[in-house]
């Protein structure tokens, strides 16, 4: 049995939103011969494993589902992994700017 992931792990999750034959007339060509893909990070809204369908929330608030590839997922641009204390502080500094009346996020 795969090693289950805890919910709340910053993971990447891959996707195909639209397989060639789906893809729009207007594309061209050799975009419409391949699948459209998406790859996104975010938090895991439920334990699962690599290769499982999961659900995650991106920084964003975006609600996402695809297949988990990576859990903790490096940057590539040469920072080196993330570091899962650092992970949750801008959703905490909002929490706590929201809850001293610093700014309103509105509807």
């Amino acid at each position: 049995m795969a090693e289950r992931i805890p919910k709340g792990t910053w993971v990447e999750i891959h996707a195909v939103l639209l397989r060639p034959g789906e893809r729009a007339p207007q594309v061209p060509e050799d975009s419409r011969d391949v699948p459209l893909e998406m790859r996104a990070k975010g938090f895991l809204t439920a334990p699962a494993a690599l290769g499982d369908e999961a659900e995650i929330e991106t920084s964003a608030g975006r609600r996402l589902r695809g297949t988990v590839t990576t859990a903790n997922p490096p940057y590539t641009h040469g920072f080196g992994p993330p570091i899962p204390e650092l992970s949750t502080i801008g959703n905490e500094v909002r929490r706590i700017l929201r809850e001293a009346g610093a700014f309103d996020e509105g509807p």
